[in-house]
């Protein structure tokens, strides 16, 4: 999926962008300066008007073929709630130069932040890997904390990824046509470091949104950034109605595998879980 003609102009990303991390912090996901966003945009963009500053970066990830290319990037230590506010103090804008080895990072002269998230290297890869494999000129990332799927992907159960997508998408009918490949799961790694990096990308080749154990969790979409913050909103919802059935002692079981298929099947739902 790409987005086609006419192109959403630079203010545009970044109001939807801003909307994406408002509404995350408000399904409290995104508690003060956790979580980061970072959007593609595979068409020119002019960053220099909003932001005016340029210096050069080296990639933490090579990003050979996307010559040109350009990513929205939340700075590090930045609340999400403030992108919507102000953008251009609490995020930068990276266009990836020739070599794929370096990049011209664009800010404003005085931004909120010294470096870009910690974790840009998981996000250049994914974007890199889903840009090869579907050809799209637009993808969004969000790493968010939502409180009630953090809380379960602590207990050593609901890390093993069947058991979990199992006992999460039988809650509302809504669940497996928003959730078709339902969640991948990635067990604790080191924030920021090359392990999770891996683990994510691999598992980003089936799902849209990867749990990050005891680290909250990705989303992703070649369709908007809200698009994104979506996903994560309704994977928080069904983990909302998990907890607050091992409160109660497990008195419901919530929708059958069998009434889950009949769903898929009515809207023909391509899904594998049920």
């Amino acid at each position: 999926m790409s987005i086609y003609e006419p192109y959403p102009e630079l203010d545009e990303l970044l109001s939807d962008i801003g909307k994406a991390g408002r509404r995350i912090s408000e399904i409290d996901a995104s508690e003060g300066a956790a979580g980061n966003i970072s959007v593609y945009v595979g068409w020119p963009i002019e960053p220099r008007r909003n932001f005016p500053k340029v210096q050069v970066l080296k990639m933490p990830v090579a990003a050979p073929g996307l010559d040109g290319g350009a990513f929205l990037v939340s700075g590090s230590g930045c609340r999400l709630r403030d992108i919507l506010d102000d953008p251009t103090a609490n995020m930068g804008v990276v266009v990836i130069n020739p070599d794929g080895e370096t990049a011209n990072l664009y800010t404003r002269h005085r931004p909120a932040f010294e470096h870009l998230t910690s974790e840009f290297n998981s996000h250049i890869a994914v974007h890199q890997d889903q840009i090869n494999r579907t050809g799209t000129n637009f993808h969004a990332i969000i790493h968010a904390q939502p409180q009630h799927i953090t809380y379960l992907s602590h207990i050593p159960r609901y890390q093993e990824q069947d058991y979990l997508n199992r006992h999460l998408l039988r809650w509302q009918p809504e669940l497996i046509l928003n959730l078709p490949r339902g969640l991948g799961v990635v067990p604790f790694q080191v924030p920021g470091s090359q392990a999770l990096m891996s683990a994510t990308l691999e598992k980003f080749c089936e799902h849209r949104v990867v749990i990050w154990c005891k680290h909250g969790l990705m989303a992703r979409s070649e369709i908007s950034t809200l698009k994104a913050s979506d996903r994560i909103e309704y994977v928080e919802t069904a983990a909302k109605y998990e907890v607050l059935n091992l409160a109660n002692g497990e008195m419901a079981d919530g929708l059958s595998a069998e009434e889950i298929g009949a769903i898929a099947g009515a809207f023909d739902i391509d899904q594998n879980l049920f």
